[in-house]
């Protein structure tokens, strides 16, 4: 699917995703509890959601006491973000991970992209993993599936025209490979399973 097509459709869907809102805060909450002490500890700040679409995980990662920045290029999906009233201390941005986004080196402590790798093609998910490299001094986390399917995901995710079923043939090892002009991506990258289906690649910058 062609960048102009991807955004046309996620912005026709975007009131689609806005009525899941309040089920998507639910789920990440639960996710979000269980790394917030462990967040704190280290002392991160500051937090970039790359691919935010309506901000349920900004909003919910914001509670939490970090600063959150949220980029997605869809226009509609974002301003359904801004406009929940949670959300008034959030910058929302227009912006793609698939070219140079908005900011400089370094800029954010955490970077985290929630079920965006999946539905993009190999290519594709190498720049959004050198790109939120760049961006990020301590920790970025792929959030998304891992390799335990379901019939009712593989369906829904083969009529997308993702790349689901390559993503999950060995995600960890993509990541791990990733390279920038022979430069890897990652010096580590740990799996933390969050649900039957779910995990974090939680994968450390290389400076």
């Amino acid at each position: 699917m062609s960048k102009q097509n991807h955004n046309f459709l996620f912005n026709a869907i975007a009131p689609v995703y806005g009525l899941f809102y309040k089920k998507q805060q639910k789920r990440y909450r639960e996710v979000i509890r269980s790394v917030a002490d462990e967040w704190n500890r280290n002392g991160y700040k500051s937090i970039l959601d790359v691919g935010c679409g309506t901000g349920a995980l900004c909003s919910v990662l914001n509670e939490n006491g970090l600063s959150v920045t949220g980029v997605d290029p869809a226009e509609n999906m974002l301003a359904i973000a801004s406009r929940q009233p949670e959300n008034k201390n959030i910058r929302f941005l227009q912006a793609n991970a698939l070219e140079q986004l908005p900011f400089a080196d370094k800029s954010f402590d955490l970077s985290i992209a929630s079920y965006v790798a999946h539905g993009l093609q190999k290519s594709e998910r190498m720049k959004l993993y050198s790109e939120m490299r760049r961006v990020t001094r301590s920790k970025v986390i792929i959030y998304d599936y891992n390799q335990n399917r379901s019939l009712l995901t593989s369906f829904v995710e083969w009529l997308e025209h993702g790349d689901y079923f390559g993503f999950i043939k060995n995600p960890k090892s993509e990541m791990e490979n990733c390279a920038i002009e022979l430069e890897k991506c990652f010096s580590d990258v740990t799996v933390v399973d969050v649900d039957n289906r779910a995990a974090w690649y939680v994968c450390t910058p290389r400076s």
